[in-house]
């Protein structure tokens, strides 16, 4: 009897492990999985279009199917799996049309990574979380721009480079003050100076004109020092940083600062 019910167990079990779209065609799975997304069901979204691709690879189905793991990848915050479906499209189909949109889509999956979404109850400013996704969204996007000027995405794609080329200069000015409050004279002076060579125009370059202004002076660089303030106060007359000097306003907003 009991040999008897742990084979029914097995069994059962079996029927439980078998897969419903077994014989399912292309278009159905691939049907079946925009429904999916339709939903929100980014998981069985994803298994659908796994499906697609593992049966079908060498049809057209398999190339839109990849494009969409991306995207549902994306949606259900696995970024990691994003870039990894995006890399697979771009190696496998450097010529598709449907290019500018990935490399879009890889602009998006770094420009906002999970973390930031933490940013909206912190108040963290962007610019103190690692740099690292913000350099490689700046990339993506800048792809897009040079190699397709005329596609749909574009227009978006320049807005959100010169949110990352300012945002990427406030990390450099952080860690420039870093640097000058360690006593790190010589290394702030040189990240400040990337502000002003690498992104010339941004706001935060009043900033870094000060971390090199106060740096060349604990350095003894009297003429240096002298010669940054002139700029400093021909581009930023009256600078606010003469008066409350490199700290910002405290966030109250960050839970860091409630302890």
């Amino acid at each position: 009897m009991l040999v008897a019910v742990a084979l029914i167990a097995g069994c059962s079990s079996f029927k439980n492990q078998v897969d419903k779209t077994a014989g399912w065609s292309a278009d159905r799975l691939y049907k079946d999985a925009h429904a999916e997304m339709s939903d929100g069901n980014w998981k069985d979204a994803r298994t659908r279009l796994e499906a697609v691709e593992a049966r079908y690879p060498f049809g057209v189905y398999a190339q839109q199917a990849l494009v969409d793991l991306a995207y549902v990848n994306w949606k259900d915050e696995e970024p990691d799996q994003a870039l990894a479906a995006i890399a697979r499209f771009q190696q496998q189909y450097p010529n598709h049309p449907g290019t500018d949109y990935m490399l879009y889509l890889k602009g998006l999956v770094t420009f906002t990574p999970p973390s930031a979404s933490f940013s909206n109850i912190t108040r963290q400013d962007p610019s103190e979380r690692d740099p690292k996704g913000l350099r490689e969204s700046y990339e993506a996007f800048n792809q897009l721009i040079a190699r397709y000027p005329n596609s749909r995405y574009t227009p978006d794609a320049k807005k959100r480079v010169t949110w990352l080329v300012n945002t990427i200069a406030e990390n450099e000015a952080h860690v420039a003050q870093y640097y000058y409050e360690r006593g790190a004279y010589v290394a702030a002076v040189n990240r400040a100076q990337k502000v002003i060579t690498d992104f010339q125009g941004v706001p935060i370059a009043e900033k870094a004109l000060y971390i090199m202004y106060l740096s060349y002076g604990k350095l003894g660089l009297t003429q240096l020092r002298d010669d940054t303030k002139r700029v400093l106060d021909k581009n930023f007359p009256n600078s606010k940083y003469y008066k409350q000097g490199l700290n910002e306003p405290v966030n109250n907003w960050n839970p860091i600062n409630w302890l």
